[in-house]
């Protein structure tokens, strides 16, 4: 956009160049809106359960500090009350498979804390 600041300082060029951009959804068009909205939360999920960006700084993601912290014992604990946690809400917060994917990727983190030992219990 030109050198001013904010929407009040844009030019007609600014405007046309947005539009060619990012086209208004039509309801005639393939892509519906719930379509859309759909594929956008998706894809916000997807990012929301794998590498959140507010759970990284710089090189070292949270998890990560947060494992090197503990225990292995209390690293478990740690994952197995998130996992509990990411179940126990999952129907009441509006982001039912959001959770549900978080739970299953704590699941995942304590089981490969279990990898290459031996089952003793």
């Amino acid at each position: 956009m030109n050198d001013g600041h904010g929407i009040n300082s844009a030019t007609p060029a600014d405007w046309d160049k947005l539009r060619k951009e990012y086209p208004a959804i039509e309801p005639n068009n393939a892509v519906t809106m719930e379509a859309y909205h759909k594929l956008a939360e998706e894809e916000q999920a997807k990012d929301m359960v794998n590498s959140p960006s507010h759970y990284t700084a710089g090189n070292v993601e949270c998890i990560e500090a947060i494992e090197a912290s503990m225990t292995p014992e209390a690293f478990r604990g740690y994952c197995k009350g998130n996992v509990l946690k990411y179940l126990w809400r999952y129907e009441k917060k509006g982001k039912s498979l959001e959770c549900l994917a978080k739970s299953l990727w704590y699941l995942e983190r304590l089981k490969s804390s279990y990898q290459g030992q031996s089952e003793t219990r």
